[in-house]
């Protein structure tokens, strides 16, 4: 049972079906809006297909349980494939004597002669040297009619393709734990407001928060043609009723806490609740100015009393006229009756009508926002970094590096000797055809005898093992 579990997950059909049903159920996703007000998949798809596609999750495909099988099933294959070929990768690599056969590297192509007036013991000794410079694994055979030189370097660029499927792995872990655990919402707040409750992306469901978002307040600018420049949200965290962090956010300037980003995504207007109100003493002819806010008492100057604004309303009704945008208020002299004060914001002299011992107008009104926080939360953001940076390193070393083998065989001749270089590479094999070449090159310009001192590498070349 267990061997056919392995047999599965080992074949690469299983990887071509699950890869062919990722990018079929991404079309899918990409076609059918996600997240969306249920009302608007009923007015698309009608009453029974929106529903049947609410079952299957093709709603919040991303997160569905049948897409996140999708993903570990993934996961598994690349996984077991991985080891199931790592074991003959992981012999080559760290093999502490590998095998050498010159035999093997004379029916190569990529191979360079050349003809030394020297003899093979002479050439040996200038040969080491070199060898121990330019490879990290080396030895030597001794022949009846010369020598055998071999070198190697670059075994462990073999691993450069699990790197790639590690990162894969990664990437998938990652955006499955994202999935799982993390969440994506958003937070309107007021000015001088907190929440401490989003509302996720399907919006049919809110998600409460270890602290509150409070709103200290937002500013907009604007461009001539009046569309926005920017607009900056000033936001503090409030944790067990003490705040422990303040920070401005704008676009793509998020607050971070706890893993929760808090990113400026939207803003809106909301209906004022506050005022500067001038105010004018018919005794006096003084002139004041006093902030109001909605249901707090306004002490006012010369012991006029106290007023309290109520609202502002839009399309106000005095005597069944429409006047417009209004305040409505309550003044309580201190020795009188209250008396109800209407403040039209498009006639400043209207309370003049009241004949009362002041005068109000309104000198300004602050207009009042929201700010829109799209609210993010992915604790395996972490591994998708770490994925792509693996992925850059395996496909640096995958496609650019390799593993490289030469042989230098030397035959001794009547006049001399007559040396044979040839290499070969796991890939690649351009670039070891010109390595080839420029190796016998400096073999060949190889002139005088090495100083009696051991040379770097010479002392590390070892015989070579038996095939």
């Amino acid at each position: 049972m267990l061997n056919k579990a392995w047999k599965f997950f080992t074949s690469i059909k299983l990887t071509i079906v699950l890869l062919i049903s990722l990018a079929a159920t991404s079309v899918v996703g990409t076609l059918i809006p996600q997240n969306e007000d249920p009302t608007a998949y009923v007015q698309a798809f009608g009453q029974f297909a929106s529903q049947l596609f609410s079952v299957l999750g093709l709603f919040d495909m991303y997160h569905s349980w049948w897409f996140q099988t999708l993903i570990l099933l993934l996961t598994a294959n690349i996984v077991v494939c991985s080891i199931d070929r790592l074991s003959a990768t992981w012999k080559i690599i760290f093999a502490q004597k590998p095998s050498f056969s010159a035999a093997r590297f004379r029916g190569l192509k990529n191979k360079e002669t050349f003809d030394d007036n020297r003899s093979p013991e002479q050439l040996k000794e200038l040969y080491l040297p070199l060898m121990g410079r330019n490879f990290r694994q080396r030895c030597v055979e001794t022949t009846e009619t010369g020598f055998s030189l071999f070198g190697e370097k670059g075994r462990w660029t073999r691993l450069g393709v699990y790197g790639v499927h590690a990162s894969v792995i990664f990437l998938l872990v990652g955006g499955l734990i994202g999935s799982i655990f993390g969440f994506d919402g958003y937070a309107n707040i007021p000015e001088g407001e907190s929440v401490n409750r989003i509302r996720l992306g399907n919006g049919r469901s809110t998600l409460a928060l270890d602290f509150e978002i409070r709103c200290e307040n937002f500013e907009v600018s604007f461009y001539d043609s009046g569309m926005p420049k920017e607009y900056r949200s000033s936001l503090t965290i409030v944790e067990n009723g003490k705040p422990v962090v303040q920070k401005d956010i704008i676009v793509n300037d998020p607050l971070r806490y706890k893993g929760v980003n808090m990113f400026q995504s939207s803003y809106g207007q909301l209906p004022s609740n506050q005022a500067t109100l001038s105010i004018t003493s018919s005794k006096t002819g003084m002139r004041y100015s006093k902030k109001a806010a909605v249901g707090e008492a306004v002490v006012l100057p010369e012991k006029m009393g106290t007023f309290v604004l109520e609202g502002i309303e839009s399309s106000a009704n005095f005597r069944g006229q429409n006047i417009g945008d209004a305040l409505r208020g309550t003044l309580t002299p201190l020795d009188g009756k209250p008396v109800a004060v209407l403040l039209p914001l498009r006639f400043p002299s209207f309370d003049k009508m009241r004949r009362g011992e002041q005068v109000f107008a309104v000198a300004e009104l602050k207009q009042r926002y929201y700010t829109g926080l799209q609210v993010t939360r992915d604790p395996g953001v972490g591994l998708v970094y770490l994925g792509f940076i693996l992925m850059i390193l395996g496909c640096y070393v995958t496609f650019f590096m390799s593993h490289q083998q030469i042989c230098i065989e030397v035959v001794e001749k009547a006049n001399g000797s007559r040396v044979i270089v040839s290499g070969k590479a796991n890939k690649n094999k351009l670039a070891m055809q010109n390595r080839v070449k420029k190796f016998a090159k400096k073999l060949a310009g190889l002139q005088r005898p090495p100083k009696r001192h051991p040379a770097k590498g010479i002392g590390q070349t070892a015989e070579c093992a038996r095939p």
